[in-house]
C-alpha cells in the first residue's frame, strides 16, 4: 500500500477528514459541524485524527483551512468563518498530535487536487473556484500555485459585485461570496419570498413553516424538483457567477476554470447559464478566446484529497531536504 497521509478540508460549516493514498484516492472519511471557538476546533481536529490514524498508519497530516495564511503557511493570519486569528495552526497541532503536519488554503488545495487528479489536469493557467459557505480562489501557473507576494492571492470573493450590498463576515458590504455562495443562496431565497408571492413552492411553505430548515442542500434539491423559488434563486446565483467569471478572465485570461466546492455538485443548476452570462459580459466579447469552464470532477472531496496532497509533497520535500543536508555533513 502506497503512503497514507491525512487531508482535513476545515469549512465555515462542516469539517471533513480523510484517509488518501498517492494516487487520489480516499480510503476513509469522517466528518464534524464546525465548533465555533479556538479550542472546540482544535480539539475537533485531534479526535478527527486520532480515530483515522487508529483504523491506519498515518505520516502526516494536511489542513485545507478557509483563510488567509502567511506565504509560507506557518500562520493562519485571518479566516473570516473560523475562530483562527494570527495562529500557528499546523506547528501547534503537530506538536498535540505528534506527527507532521502541513496548512494550506483550502482553495489551493482544491486546486492542487483538480490538477493533479481532477478536472484541471490539462490545463495551462488554470483558475479552480471552491465554491461552499462562502468563495476560495486558486490559480495554477504552469503546474505551479500562484500566491502573490504574502500569500493571500488570488482572494476573489471578497472582491465587491454589489456596492453597498449584503454585509459579510469579512466587515465589507456586497462582496462576491454573498450572492455566489451556498449560504447566499439561502439568502437569495429569503429575499424572493419577501419580494414575490410563491403559492406553487413547496420551498416556500418550508420557510414560512420553519426559517432555519432552509439549506443550500436543500434549495439544490428543490430546484432538481422544479420548485419555482428555488430555480429563481439558481438564476440570480448564476447571473452573479457569470459576473465574477468574467471579472477572472479580464484580469488573469485563464485558459481553464473549474467550478469545484460543495456547490460545485449541482452545476448542472446554473453552469449553462453562466457561460452565457460569462461570455456576453467579458471584455471584448466576441473577439477573443473563451475559457473553457468545467465542473468538478473531485466534488466536496477536492480540499480533502489536495490537502492529503500537500502533506504527502511536504514532507517528502523536507525529508530529501534533510537527507542532502546529512550528505553534506550539516
Amino acid at each position: 500500500m502506497s503512503e497514507l497521509t491525512i487531508g482535513i478540508d476545515i469549512g465555515g460549516t462542516s469539517v471533513r477528514a480523510a484517509v488518501v493514498d498517492d494516487r487520489g484516492q480516499m480510503l476513509d472519511t469522517l466528518r464534524a459541524v464546525t465548533p465555533a471557538t479556538v479550542e472546540a476546533l482544535e480539539h475537533c481536529l485531534d479526535r478527527l485524527v486520532g480515530e483515522l490514524s487508529a483504523r491506519w498508519s498515518i505520516s502526516a497530516v494536511g489542513l485545507a483551512i478557509a483563510g488567509f495564511l502567511t506565504r509560507d503557511r506557518s500562520t493562519v493570519r485571518f479566516a473570516p468563518h473560523l475562530p483562527w486569528r494570527e495562529a500557528r495552526v499546523a506547528e501547534e497541532m503537530s506538536r498535540r498530535i505528534g506527527i507532521p503536519v502541513f496548512a494550506e488554503h483550502d482553495a489551493n488545495a482544491a486546486a492542487v487536487a483538480e490538477w493533479r487528479f481532477g478536472a484541471a489536469g490539462h490545463g495551462h493557467n488554470s483558475f479552480v473556484l471552491a465554491i461552499g459557505t462562502g468563495i476560495g480562489a486558486g490559480l495554477v501557473l504552469d503546474g505551479r500555485l500562484y500566491r502573490g507576494s504574502h500569500g493571500v492571492a488570488p482572494e476573489l470573493g471578497h472582491l465587491v459585485i454589489v456596492p453597498d450590498g449584503r454585509p459579510c463576515p469579512c466587515g465589507k458590504r456586497g462582496c462576491w461570496e454573498r450572492y455566489c455562495s451556498g449560504t447566499a443562496l439561502v439568502d437569495t431565497v429569503v429575499e424572493l419570498l419577501a419580494n414575490g408571492e410563491w403559492r406553487r413552492s413547496p420551498l416556500a411553505e418550508e420557510l414560512a413553516a420553519d426559517p432555519g430548515s432552509v439549506t443550500g442542500r436543500r434549495i439544490a434539491a428543490a430546484a432538481n424538483e422544479g420548485d419555482p423559488l428555488a430555480l429563481s434563486a439558481f438564476a440570480s446565483f448564476a447571473t452573479s457567477l457569470g459576473q465574477g467569471l468574467a471579472m477572472i478572465a479580464d484580469v488573469f485570461d485563464p485558459d481553464l476554470i473549474v467550478i469545484a466546492g460543495g456547490v460545485g455538485r449541482a452545476s448542472g443548476l446554473y453552469l449553462d447559464d453562466a457561460r452565457e452570462q460569462y461570455a456576453s459580459l467579458l471584455t471584448g466579447a466576441g473577439h477573443r478566446t473563451l475559457a473553457r469552464i468545467r465542473g468538478t470532477q473531485l466534488g466536496e472531496s477536492a480540499g480533502m484529497i489536495g490537502a492529503a496532497e500537500v502533506a504527502r509533497t511536504e514532507l517528502a520535500q523536507r525529508d530529501d531536504g534533510r537527507l542532502a543536508r546529512a550528505t553534506l555533513g550539516d
